[in-house]
């Protein structure tokens, strides 16, 4: 359940039960309408459940594949409506292939082609209206912020702009002047009439982001408020969940001394090791013909080796050999030294340009998980000269090197690849937050994203 709540929005999971039971309830109905034998005798002697199945999740995976499932917020009708066209179009394609490897799992030509008919109006309609009603009547909880500092205002933007968390900004109370940021809440009064604007607009949730606490914070009425039954929580607290990182500007070193919430549950970085090993071993057996066919096309298309070795930062800051298949020239670094990948990079050779695009040079990273230096999901390993320099330049970067590095991570799925310094502080963001949460659900949560991410070909470097 923890993966439900935590990273998928409850509007947005129910959206994905309703809009499985709609696929199902029009392609059954085509069933009842056009079959000529009875739809019993054709769902369970037939593999008519089996056939409904694969149809219903080829649709919702293509829906997924087209981040549908991702925002809920509609930004053009006519866009959604193209999109369901891809995936229905997507939908015909596999029934078709489905025509010559698995007969007995097509769906019949007539059924499909009224049923899809009818999910081309139905979902965009369906779609609009629930994102009009999630937006407008479903607001489970009303949120109020006591000061408005730069991150209690970046909080509540993201609470506008994502309908799907079921909730609404009441305002903000403070003396000082609003962050002058996007989405700031509008302020609604001063600290002095905190508790009458608490007992005036009854909020379900108060998030404090005063930047100066000090003898300001009205702890009292806190107190009394909290025992009232009203959720209170800090606006680093409220970015956690709101972004899904840690927000380091507002971490300090005393919530690592005196918490053990952000380390790593050894019960949990055992168990990781475990299935990660044992997905290595399957992943290693399932793509050697693959690794095998690029071995032979790297050595056919540059000279050089197969493989590209490189010193990375592991657990605790040991350094190991990672394994990628070689995408650059031989000479790649011999001027420059040690630097970035950047896009369009002129050090890449032609197949390897496609390798990164496709993930392909990352497989036999299998064998860094099989010998142990890394797990299947955890933060990116960095090369040893940039880890001196970051650590000297960003606070609690070292910290990310408590947990085995991962072949992909929550910070690969949420944010872009880039080369700056504020890229690395917000991918270190989304690796403190992997590193608090890890747990098997997670994982398959990443693992399931990257399976996106790869075959929609999304920044590879």
């Amino acid at each position: 359940m923890r993966l439900l709540t935590s990273h998928i929005p409850g509007p947005m999971f129910a959206l994905l039960a309703a809009e499985i039971a709609l696929i199902t309830f029009v392609y059954l109905g085509t069933v009842f309408v056009f079959l000529d034998v009875s739809p019993e005798v054709w769902l369970f002697y037939d593999d008519g459940i089996s056939r409904l199945a694969v149809l219903v999740l080829g649709i919702v995976l293509g829906l997924h594949f087209h981040d549908l499932y991702g925002k809920l917020r509609i930004r053009s009708l006519f866009e959604l409506f193209q999109q369901v066209c891809v995936v229905i179009g997507l939908a015909f394609l596999i029934q078709a292939l489905l025509s010559y490897v698995a007969p007995e799992l097509q769906f019949p030509r007539t059924m499909m082609l009224f049923g899809s008919a009818i999910l081309l109006v139905a979902i965009p309609s369906w779609r609009w209206a629930y994102s009009g009603y999630v937006a407008r009547g479903l607001v489970a909880e009303r949120v109020l912020f006591l000061g408005c500092n730069p991150i209690a205002s970046q909080v509540a933007g993201r609470i506008r702009e994502r309908p799907e968390f079921g909730m609404s900004v009441i305002g903000f109370v403070d003396d000082a002047s609003p962050a002058e940021a996007p989405g700031s809440p509008d302020r609604i009064g001063l600290l002095s009439e905190f508790k009458d604007i608490v007992a005036r607009t009854r909020p379900d949730r108060i998030v404090i982001g005063m930047t100066e606490r000090r003898s300001r914070l009205p702890v009292l009425d806190l107190l009394d408020i909290g025992f009232s039954g009203i959720r209170i929580e800090d606006a680093a607290t409220a970015f956690e969940w709101a972004f899904g990182r840690i927000p380091t500007t507002e971490l300090r070193p005393s919530q690592l001394i005196f918490t053990r919430e952000l380390g790593p549950r050894p019960s949990t970085v055992k168990l990781q090791s475990a299935y990660s090993w044992l997905f290595a071993l399957a992943g290693f057996t399932l793509t050697l013909p693959v690794m095998m066919l690029v071995a032979v096309l790297i050595k056919l298309t540059s000279r050089g080796p197969v493989l590209y070795r490189q010193e990375r930062v592991g657990r605790n800051g040991r350094c190991f050999q990672l394994l990628k298949f070689r995408s650059m020239r031989v000479d790649a670094e011999a001027r420059t030294g040690a630097v970035w990948a950047r896009p369009n990079d002129p050090r890449v050779t032609l197949l390897g340009g496609w390798l990164r695009k496709l993930r392909l040079d990352e497989l036999p990273q299998f064998i860094n998980v099989l010998k142990g230096d890394m797990s299947l999901v955890g933060p990116r390993p960095e090369r040893p000269e940039f880890v001196k320099t970051l650590s000297e330049k960003i606070p609690f970067y070292p910290q990310r090197h408590c947990i085995k590095p991962g072949i992909t991570g929550w910070a690969q799925i949420n944010h872009k690849y880039g080369d700056s310094i504020e890229d690395t502080i917000a991918k270190l963001e989304y690796d403190l937050y992997y590193i608090k949460n890890m747990s098997l659900t997670l994982d398959a949560y990443v693992v399931f994203q990257t399976i996106k991410v790869v075959l929609l070909s999304r920044g590879g470097q």
